[in-house]
């Protein structure tokens, strides 16, 4: 069976050194030494000058809307993961959705200006695929109006924009550190800030609120993540980078197979250093879309409808018509991409897929 990923496992051994530091520390959880650790790691490897890792990252962003105080309207994406606009309404907030840009698949940029009212308080977009937003033309916008940035950066682990990290935008960037991730700590994520005080503010609210044991700074929840979480991190962080080739050159395999079939794949912004973290293709319509997906499942291979369907159809939203978004959501399908995938399983889907488009 051959799913639209598996989760990379580093080789057991190296896993169970950092459990026999755990044993023997007897310390699972409360911002333990591995988990430390891989906080400073993460930084190096990310070239970011704040992290702080947290439990997952649907928590990541409720916590970034939390500290960034938003009320109000925030301004979103109908074309991403369901936490982007969950996290939004579950602290109270009200998502107004702009439409997405037909080609990179990240929120249309031209369209931001005029959905901004006196009720709007952050942007909220997602670097979709890891394909990076116009975040020139969106800071701009949120400058002009003083709005706030939050970037759903689940899938951009190591995605540079302009030979930077592409985390360093906006005023917040949460990852998602979750077993299906590039680099995953089985669960968790990660909070990235411009500025060092909502570190400290972001923090406090990840703990509880805690100053010491026994004073408080404020409200806070239970954020945090376990040294046996840590423990994975730190085993899967060295081989991120193979795995990135690995990714690359099944992608380009992906490419070559598929050239001259009647798809289209997504495209990428200039400038971008990618990771390769999925291989979505967009077909003419639904139908055919639905047709190839019975096909590949017919063979015991599970491509994902990612992200399906457009995410202003939610049922607990009032209905905002995204013309881009919902076309876009009906015909595109992530295929299997991972590091133990042969190339001669691609070379089969991609035959497969030919063989009906």
């Amino acid at each position: 069976m051959i799913n639209v990923t598996q989760t990379f496992l580093p080789p057991l051994e190296e896993y169970a050194a950092y459990l026999k530091q755990i044993w023997s520390s007897k310390w699972l959880t409360n911002r333990g030494e591995l988990i430390q650790e891989l906080e400073s790691k993460l930084k190096d490897h990310l070239e970011i000058d704040n992290l702080l890792i947290v439990n997952n990252g649907t928590i990541a962003l409720q916590l970034a809307i939390k500290a960034l105080e938003l009320k109000g309207e925030i301004i979103t994406t109908p074309f991403s993961y369901v936490a982007t606009v969950s996290s939004i309404v579950w602290e109270n907030c009200a998502p107004v959705f702009v439409d997405i840009d037909r080609d990179y698949l990240t929120i249309d940029e031209t369209h931001i200006e005029a959905a901004v009212t006196e009720k709007t308080s952050a942007i909220l977009a997602t670097h979709v695929y890891g394909n990076p937003c116009n975040v020139e033309a969106i800071q701009a916008i949120a400058d002009k109006y003083r709005l706030k940035v939050i970037y759903d950066a689940a899938h951009c682990f190591g995605v540079k924009y302009k030979a930077e990290s592409l985390l360093k935008r906006g005023d917040v960037s949460t990852l998602s550190f979750h077993a299906t991730k590039l680099f995953h700590t089985g669960e968790g994520g990660g909070i990235v800030c411009r500025h060092p005080e909502l570190v400290h503010k972001i923090f406090y609210h990840h703990n509880f609120g805690h100053r010491g044991q026994d004073e408080f700074y404020g409200l806070g929840v239970n954020g945090k993540i376990s040294e046996l979480s840590a423990a994975m991190g730190l085993a899967v962080l060295p081989y991120v980078d193979k795995m990135i080739a690995r990714r690359k050159h099944l992608s380009e395999l992906y490419g070559a197979e598929l050239a001259g079939v009647n798809i289209r794949v997504i495209k990428l912004r200039a400038d971008t250093d990618w990771n390769y973290s999925y291989y979505p293709v967009i077909f003419s319509d639904e139908a055919a879309l639905l047709e190839t997906k019975n096909a590949l499942n017919a063979q015991e291979i599970f491509p994902r409808r990612y992200f399906y369907p457009s995410l202003n159809k939610l049922p607990y939203l009032r209905y905002q018509p995204q013309t881009v978004a919902e076309d876009v959501s009906k015909k595109v399908l992530c295929l299997p991409l991972y590091c133990e995938l042969a190339d001669a399983d691609v070379k089969n889907i991609c035959r497969i897929i030919k063989d009906l488009n």
